[in-house]
């Protein structure tokens, strides 16, 4: 191994921007079974699926469809 390297010559790499990064998220049993199944059938790691899956989402402009009801009063 040298003492010094010269990078004057480096260039970025060009997917830096792309890189993945890692995170923590909680998913329901049910969630994590559904995508490791569809993830066997396609072939791919379930996490891979789940980020393009996310990705999808993002790209299209996907909204979460919900809807809040207001807490009756008195009720438990």
């Amino acid at each position: 191994m040298k003492a010094r390297y010269d990078f004057s010559a480096a260039t970025k790499n060009p997917y830096a921007k792309r890189l993945k990064r890692s995170v923590t998220i909680r998913l329901d049993e049910s969630t994590v079974e559904y995508f490791r199944d569809l993830a066997a059938e396609v072939e791919l790691p379930y996490q891979s699926l789940i980020n393009l899956y996310l990705r999808d989402c993002a790209a299209s402009g996907r909204r979460l469809s919900m809807s809040w009801r207001p807490v009756r009063s008195g009720a438990v």
